[in-house]
């Protein structure tokens, strides 16, 4: 009875280690991901208009999953807003929260998009003249 229960502990570990770093290698695979102190710590330092794009490309990504997760946030106020009766009437109502959080994504998005537009303009300013 021990021998199997041992027998099911590392088999169960062993998977989650290959999907660990099954996860690991596709995220790795998908291109470089910046922290947000790197991005910043690029930006004070970029001179070269491939260290605008490469700092542009991350703000556009990060435009599209804040995006991606207000549509999710939408989803669930709406889901909400039909439910405002009862319990759900009270304040702070869970309908408030999901439109909050909707509006909070927005916010960011549309500050993420900002920077994206700023530091795009960058690299096409600071890109070389083209001589004929």
């Amino acid at each position: 009875m021990k021998l199997n229960l041992f027998a099911a502990c590392i088999l169960a570990l062993a998977l989650t280690a290959v999907a660990s770093a099954q996860g690991a290698a596709s995220s790795s695979e998908t291109g470089t991901h910046y922290t947000e102190a790197q991005v910043k710590e690029m930006a004070l330092n970029a001179h070269a208009p491939a260290q605008y794009v490469v700092i542009a490309s991350y703000y556009g990504a990060q435009k599209a999953d804040y995006l991606h997760q207000a549509a999710e946030e939408k989803k669930e106020w709406e889901r909400r807003s039909q439910n405002i009766t009862g319990a759900s009437a009270k304040y702070p109502r869970p309908v408030d929260s999901a439109r909050n959080l909707y509006e909070y994504y927005m916010y960011k998005a549309s500050k993420a998009e900002t920077l994206q537009a700023k530091f795009s303009q960058l690299a096409v300013q600071n890109a070389p003249a083209k001589v004929e």
